[in-house]
């Protein structure tokens, strides 16, 4: 298996029932030319399964996003390197330090729902060194400070270190703040989560706000 030099090293990586949250806004239309190999195609497969994450503010540091390839999902996408095997398409998201107020996470077991959460409104669940692949993401407002949007995506310079494929599209910002954020994830890798009033089990609902 080849490892990709643009991940950064000794991070845990979470796989689809680990700990998993979210950030990043997408702005969508143009990310349409998602194309080749991010941080994660080269080295991590994702299973079949993708899992909802809310949480009623993101707040978080040092943003970087741009669409990339990761091997397994259900989109059926040939892999663009031209090697064997299919993906999907998703958002790439990082960043350094993430702070997630009443963070919930869902996703389906067989004919069970299993129910994560983490957080409140005054004391978030943190994410450090947070990297997350999404095929969506929606919220009802975001702010972003010292944005630049077009980049090339193999160019960031913002602290968390991943990049994507010379020539595609990217963006970056200092900082991120996503009110009601609702994500469909594939993957989240992350180097420390610490969770707060952390609730793990079957059935429940995640509540808005």
């Amino acid at each position: 298996m080849v490892e990709n030099s643009s991940r950064p090293t000794g991070k845990v990586r979470w796989r689809r029932f680990a700990i998993a949250v979210v950030p990043a806004v997408a702005v969508a239309g143009t990310l349409v030319g998602m194309t080749a190999k991010g941080a994660l195609a080269s080295s991590i497969s994702v299973s079949g399964q993708e899992y909802t994450v809310s949480a009623s503010q993101l707040s978080g540091q040092g943003f970087e996003q741009f669409g990339t390839w990761i091997p397994g999902g259900n989109g059926g996408v040939p892999n663009p390197t031209g090697g064997a095997g299919t993906g999907t398409l998703v958002m790439e998201s990082a960043m350094t330090n993430a702070d997630l107020y009443n963070l919930c996470q869902q996703v389906t077991v067989g004919p069970f729902t299993l129910t994560l959460t983490a957080g409140s409104a005054t004391d978030p669940a943190v994410a450090q060194n947070l990297i997350v692949d999404a095929a969506s993401q929606t919220g009802s407002s975001a702010v972003f400070t010292n944005i630049s949007i077009g980049n090339d995506a193999s160019t960031l310079t913002e602290d968390p270190g991943v990049e994507g494929a010379a020539g595609s599209f990217a963006q970056q910002a200092d900082t991120v703040t996503i009110n009601n954020l609702v994500q469909k994830t594939w993957l989240t890798t992350a180097g420390t989560f610490t969770l707060p009033d952390l609730s793990l089990g079957f059935g429940g609902t995640c509540q808005s706000s």
